[in-house]
């Protein structure tokens, strides 16, 4: 074990549940790295991944942002071709950008489309699904409204869903950011799960939620928050 290992296991309690604003103080207090951490939620559900009906999947703005820059790429034609350039988006273009794609190049963080040019991206599916950068309907990012979904984009909008094991995995954030801030992201994190409970789950659907650096310990605390 590591020094910086072996300071963290000291100062956290694997037993322990700590409220949120206990939780954050603790990332704060952890041996710090060379760079700013991102810091990630982790929620277990209490679904059945297997069953497509209980899959958990939606979009939520945080508040404070994620402190990431995102890159946007838009496949549109003429008028919201337009309106994704004015937008900000960092990528734009029609088939030849779908072209682009299908040679490999993946340089961006979200694509986004208009609902007249999926037909022509579909066949980049098998491509894209894997890296979770297919645009969805569900996740908003099939739209004519452009200009709004770019601009959440940049300004905040994270995509949940999810894993074979039913946890959720989700930034929410840096570790430089204050703690009144993580608490408002996280807090609108685990509102929008909430929110988002299948119809056919029944029991406990929150089961746990820990939160973590990217390379610290997962922190587990109370969700009555």
């Amino acid at each position: 074990m590591s020094k910086r290992m072996k300071e963290i296991d000291k100062l956290v309690d694997k037993n322990k549940l700590y409220t949120l604003d206990e939780a954050i103080d603790l990332l704060k207090k952890l041996p710090k790295l060379k760079f700013d951490e991102s810091v990630e939620v982790h929620i277990r559900l209490g679904i059945d991944p297997k069953r497509t009906e209980q899959t958990v999947r939606g979009t939520v703005v945080l508040p404070h942002g994620t402190g990431k820059m995102r890159r946007i790429a838009v496949i549109a034609r003429d008028d919201k071709l337009k309106e994704a350039e004015e937008s900000g988006a960092d990528f734009y273009g029609s088939d030849e950008l779908i072209d682009k794609i299908s040679k490999g190049w993946l340089d961006f963080d979200i694509l986004i489309t208009t609902p007249d040019m999926m037909k022509n991206l579909a066949k980049l599916g098998k491509l894209l699904g894997p890296k979770g950068l297919m645009p969805n309907p569900k996740t908003g990012t099939v739209t004519f409204n452009i200009k709004n979904i770019v601009k959440e984009s940049k300004s905040g909008r994270v995509e949940y869903k999810n894993d074979s094991n039913g946890i959720i995995h989700c930034l929410c954030g840096k570790l430089s950011f204050e703690k009144n801030k993580l608490i408002e992201n996280i807090k609108t994190l685990i509102d929008a799960v909430i929110k988002s409970k299948p119809a056919s789950v029944k029991g406990q659907y929150i089961k746990s939620i820990a939160i973590s650096t990217t390379m610290g310990p997962g922190i587990k605390i109370n969700y009555g928050i």
